[in-house]
């Protein structure tokens, strides 16, 4: 079950990492505010920890947990080569504070960078939030 999950969870970030559309497009390199990025890399970050990682930094808003929002939060990371994220876009979000709450875990988590021929690079990943009352 975990494996069929986190499976998914690939899948959906792989395929919103393909579908997003960033405003400036060179060539395969994506432009954000901390430069240029690729889409994708022989070797994808991993964030130190997992998700489960991210999902311990998770505060579930109170707005959200009174309203009974539940849902995912998809977003784009652009992480640099040394692992840090320095930017986050929603793709997709929840509202009740849930997309707030999903930027903040995943700027304060911290990757093992991407690479490329054994050496570090700057590139956007997608990632999907679950958020969901017990």
């Amino acid at each position: 079950m975990k494996f069929k999950k986190s499976f998914q969870v690939l899948f959906v970030g792989l395929f919103l990492m393909f579908l997003s559309f960033p405003t400036n497009i060179s060539g395969l390199n994506i432009v954000s505010n901390g430069g240029v990025y690729l889409p994708f890399a022989e070797k994808m970050p991993e964030p130190i920890g997992g998700l489960a990682g991210i999902n311990k930094k998770i505060i579930y808003p109170s707005i959200a947990k009174e309203a009974g929002i539940e849902g995912r939060v998809f977003l784009l990371a652009f992480i640099d080569e040394n692992g840090t994220v320095n930017d986050v876009k929603v793709l997709k979000g929840i509202g009740g504070g849930c997309d707030e709450a999903a930027i903040k875990a995943l700027k304060n988590t911290k990757f093992r960078p991407a690479t490329n021929k054994g050496k570090p690079v700057k590139v956007k990943f997608s990632i999907a939030i679950t958020f969901k009352l017990r």
